[in-house]
């Protein structure tokens, strides 16, 4: 049994048990993973099981003071980041770290638009219906704010430290929280500048971004999922 338990939703759509598990990932410590199946008729006693939210991602910390539970997504980088300095989760910079923590909260409390009408889909191209669905409202302006956020921490941060392809230079708390919305973009056809595109291009490209793919891609469909 190792130390941390991730209880996460299906790869497939669960946006936020994304973000938990390459915040994990990232870290190098070993974890073991509780799958809760969003459609399953019992999905709502499943997730309060083991979260007193009613949501994912939860994580289970055993330690010698006992069995520590998080369940909120940047509460949960932000243990991880303390427990594992080295892992790099927030920038070294002080005035980088600053604006990471500002766009990461910013993701964490806003796109209420893009959320409801591009939903994460890791098994399907949605490319004639994202033309659609950009013209819902609040739809391209949530996708604007977000490239121009993009564009601005690329252009600010992400040369330096060593340079690096991803917001800040390296990979950060930030790109988890984005990760996600990578996803949405290009399950929705949306159309990027060449800043955004290489930052959508190298995000996906990380190893833990291709390992949570394939395991979506080899879910069972929606409508099938395990009893």
């Amino acid at each position: 049994m190792s130390e941390f338990t991730l209880v996460m939703g299906n790869r497939s759509t669960s946006s936020w048990s994304l973000r938990g598990w390459l915040a994990l990932k990232r870290t190098g410590a070993a974890f073991d993973e509780v799958m809760v199946w969003f459609k399953r008729p019992d999905i709502e006693a499943q997730i309060r099981a083991h979260s007193p939210s009613g949501l994912v991602p939860v994580i289970k910390h055993r330690t010698t003071d006992g069995d520590l539970l998080i369940w909120d997504t940047l509460a949960i980088i932000e243990y991880l980041a303390e427990l594992y300095p080295d892992a790099g989760l927030w920038p070294a910079r002080r005035d980088a770290r600053a604006i990471a923590r500002a766009v990461s909260a910013e993701m964490h409390a806003g796109f209420g638009p893009l959320r409801n009408h591009m939903a994460m889909d890791l098994q399907n191209q949605w490319t004639d219906e994202g033309r659609e669905k950009m013209m819902q409202e609040g739809v391209a302006k949530n996708i604007k704010r977000i490239t121009d956020i993009w564009e601005d921490c690329r252009e600010r941060f992400g040369g330096q430290s060593g340079g690096g392809d991803f917001l800040f230079g390296t990979f950060t708390a930030a790109d988890v929280m984005f990760a996600p919305v990578v996803t949405r973009l290009q399950t929705y056809g949306v159309a990027l500048s060449p800043v955004c595109r290489a930052y959508a291009e190298a995000v996906r490209d990380t190893p833990e971004m291709r390992e949570w793919t394939e395991g979506a891609l080899a879910e069972p469909p929606p409508g099938e999922v395990p009893a």
